[in-house]
């Protein structure tokens, strides 16, 4: 019987030493992986700052031609008033007036919106109505007023109109 505890002692030792083995060889196996994952993020930082930098090098340069293709049409713009100007009619560039600037064409994101809403605002009206013609009204008034304050939200934040 002594024999036997003694031989499951020293077995048992042996598998707790060999456990603790393992146990230090996965702790160095999880920090070397962590080590590998922040230089893996350190190395993604540094591209995604490069690719910043790219990226605000094109912006400056498409702001450059675009500031040239300004003047230029300032300057085109100026000579023709003049020319205009010195043939005997009037012009608000001859007199130093601001030049007009480029309308945008197409209809604005606020009337686009105003007419969405209100059409299915008049849908849902008369949907939801039992008299169909005053849900009909109602909902497109309704929708064609939020529908115009979405849209004129998205032209302020396209700089199609300004506060």
């Amino acid at each position: 019987m002594k024999r036997i505890l003694v031989v499951i002692a020293l077995s048992s030792v042996m598998f707790a030493c060999n456990n603790k083995a393992k146990e230090e060889a996965a702790l160095k196996q999880q920090q070397a992986e962590k080590q590998l994952a922040i230089k893996a993020v350190k190395d993604s930082l540094r591209l995604d700052s490069f690719k910043k930098a790219e990226v605000a090098k094109v912006e400056q340069e498409k702001e450059a031609k675009r500031q040239a293709e300004l003047a230029a049409a300032r300057r085109a713009g100026a000579n023709s008033s003049r020319s205009y100007a010195s043939s005997g009619g009037s012009s608000s560039g001859a007199y130093g007036g601001t030049q007009p600037t480029a309308k945008k064409k197409g209809w604005s994101d606020a009337a686009k919106g105003a007419v969405i809403g209100g059409a299915a605002g008049a849908v849902g009206g008369a949907l939801i109505d039992k008299k169909k013609g005053r849900g009909a009204i109602i909902g497109g008034l309704v929708g064609a007023g939020g529908g115009y304050l979405i849209g004129r939200g998205e032209d302020k934040k396209s700089g199609r109109v300004q506060n």
